[in-house]
Order: C-alpha cells, then sequence, then structure tokens
C-alpha cells in the first residue's frame, strides 16, 4: 500500500554510471504477513542461489522468533506471563526490545510497542456492529504504555496481566533493511527489496539512472499520482488507512491507531511517505507524521536530517523541502 515498483514508459536512456545491462532477477516469496519481493542482479546462478537461501532463512527465522501471531515465538513467550514473572531473553530479543523503547521515545509515544491490545478492540478485519464503548477503550489504554514494560539485562517482565507486545510496527521495515545488507554482504552489486511497498535499495538498476517507485494516488488505489527516483542506499516507508479500514455508519476507521488516545487516527491524513536513509528510519517517520497530521507531520519529518516526505489528504498535499528532488513526474 502507498508504493509500487514501476516502469517509466518510454524508459530514460541510460545515463554515465547507470546499472549494468544484465537482467533483473526476482526473488517472490511470503512472509511476515506481506508479499515479499526482492529485485536483484548478480554475477551469476551460484551467487544467485546463495543470496535467496541467506535472505529467506533469515527472514523465516526472524518471523519465526518475533511474530505475536505463532504462539511458539519468543515474542509469544513473553506475552503468556504477562502479569506474572521475569521472562529470560537472549541479546537479539533485548536488542528488539531496547530498539521498540527508542522509537518510542523518538515519535513522542507514537510507536508503542504494547499497543496490541487497543489493535484487537479495534481489529479492522472484523465487523464492527458496534464501536467500542468509552470502557472498553480505557480499559485497554491501562494495559498500554511502553514505560510499563520492566526490562533489565538479560531478562523482561509485563506487569499488568492482559499486556502484550507487538513488533509489527516496526518489525517489517527491520527485516527489509537486514535483507538488503545480506544482499551486500553477498556481493549483490543492485538490489531493491520490497516487503509490503516497504523498500530499501542498493546500488542502481540495469540500464537506468535509478530505481523507480510509484506513489499511489490514495483516492485511487491502484494507480500512480507521480514516480519517485529513490538514491542508492535509502529506504521508503508509506502509511496510509485508505485501504485498511472498516466503515461504520458511514464513517471509516483506520487501522493506524494514536495509543495517546486509544482511537484510530481522524485528522484527515490518507498516506504519508518519507524517503530516508534506511527502511526502518522511512517507517518510523510515515507512521509518526501520520498520526501527527498534515502540519505537525511535515515539521517532524524535517527534524531528521537527510529524511524528506509527502503527507497527502482528501483534497491537499504537503511536503518537505527537498521532496521534490526526488519526484520524476
Amino acid at each position: 500500500m502507498g508504493l509500487f515498483i514501476t516502469n517509466r514508459t518510454p524508459p530514460p536512456p541510460p545515463a554515465p554510471g547507470s546499472g549494468p545491462s544484465v537482467p533483473l532477477r526476482t526473488l517472490a516469496f511470503k512472509a511476515l504477513g506481506t508479499d515479499c519481493k526482492v529485485l536483484y542482479v548478480c554475477s551469476g546462478d551460484e551467487q544467485a542461489a546463495a543470496f535467496e537461501k541467506a535472505a529467506t532463512a533469515w527472514v523465516a527465522a526472524f518471523e519465526a522468533r518475533y511474530s505475536h501471531f505463532r504462539p511458539d515465538s519468543q515474542l509469544s513467550a513473553i506475552n503468556r506471563r504477562a502479569g506474572g514473572d521475569w521472562t529470560p531473553v537472549d541479546a537479539e530479543m533485548e536488542q528488539m526490545l531496547r530498539l521498540a523503547g527508542a522509537l518510542h521515545t523518538f515519535s513522542g509515544g507514537i510507536l508503542d510497542a504494547t499497543a496490541l491490545p487497543l489493535l484487537a478492540l479495534w481489529d479492522y478485519k472484523r465487523s464492527h456492529a458496534d464501536l467500542p464503548s468509552e470502557s472498553e477503550i480505557e480499559a485497554a489504554r491501562r494495559l498500554v504504555g511502553w514505560s510499563k514494560v520492566q526490562l533489565e539485562p538479560g531478562r523482561v517482565r509485563l506487569p499488568l496481566e492482559g499486556m502484550a507486545l507487538d513488533f509489527g510496527g516496526f518489525g517489517k521495515e527491520w527485516a527489509v533493511d537486514a535483507v538488503t545488507e545480506i544482499a551486500r554482504q553477498q556481493g549483490i552489486s543492485a538490489a531493491l527489496v520490497d516487503f509490503g511497498h516497504d523498500l530499501r535499495v542498493l546500488g542502481i538498476p540495469p540500464g537506468r539512472p535509478s530505481w523507480y517507485v510509484g506513489l499511489e494516488d490514495p483516492n485511487k488505489p491502484g494507480s500512480a499520482v507521480g514516480s519517485i527516483a529513490t538514491p542508492a542506499g535509502k529506504g521508503i516507508a508509506s502509511s496510509g488507512d485508505y485501504v485498511r479500514h472498516f466503515v461504520h455508519e458511514g464513517r471509516r476507521y483506520g487501522h493506524i491507531l494514536d495509543p495517546r488516545t486509544g482511537r484510530p487516527v481522524a485528522n484527515g491524513c490518507l498516506q504519508a511517505t518519507v524517503i530516508a536513509d534506511t527502511c526502518l528510519r522511512a517507517g518510523a517517520l510515515s507512521t509518526t507524521a501520520f498520526v501527527l497530521g498534515p502540519v505537525e507531520g511535515i515539521r517532524f519529518i524535517q527534524t531528521v536530517s537527510g529524511a524528506e516526505g509527502v503527507i497527502l489528504t482528501a483534497d491537499a498535499r504537503a511536503q518537505t523541502r527537498g521532496f521534490w528532488n526526488y519526484l520524476v513526474d
């Protein structure tokens, strides 16, 4: 949602320093609840097989450890002990937990890995004969708040029964960056890693000066309002609620929640797209900016060096000063 790989027609002529004139290979699979695709260039079948094996194995292991949908994951083990004793964690899990805390601080409380009780209450995938009541919202909010999480070296504790962690707010973007790094380590010269339209690019594609990514029109899903020329190494992420939502009594309730209020975002934003140094940073900025709204969201993006972004509403567009440098049509 929000971004898709695009081929401009007619394609631009090769430019000095553009990618080699060799075919793009495609690795496609399903993981992390979405469609995953990697377009890449390599020297031959042996290198391709090694890269694809390493990339898919890493993603499978990551999902097995950190998906709250999997009862055998380490994250589910932590959630099951909510309200009880401490859960031992290894160094990698501790790193992910500390990352969740850092993102909570960075976003001013908007990115909150403890928001799962609220997400379950407002689940857009099920029918809602009635909206959650005030008492239900408040009960869920009492279980939410990163400051409640007790984290010490080698162990973590969720002190309230019913608390639950979800890394969905940043896990996919983290995985995109990790697979991009695997490609680099495997000697891949150019790649575009696309997990559910959260992206990161490596190098430049064959015969072109840049990777081109379509910016989806939220008023006409599936069509583009322009293309972005993505510089080598950059990440792009887009946040929006025009696809994932439910409608109750004529009003749309999107899947992006503001944990500070316990309710779906309702500030007029349809989509926020950010280009940044990593996919993780782009995703953190796009979601936070979407929740903050057009004015404060753009200001927030501009506080991060090298980041540029655009926020679309039903009838308006706000963007950072340098975003136009990436637009090609």
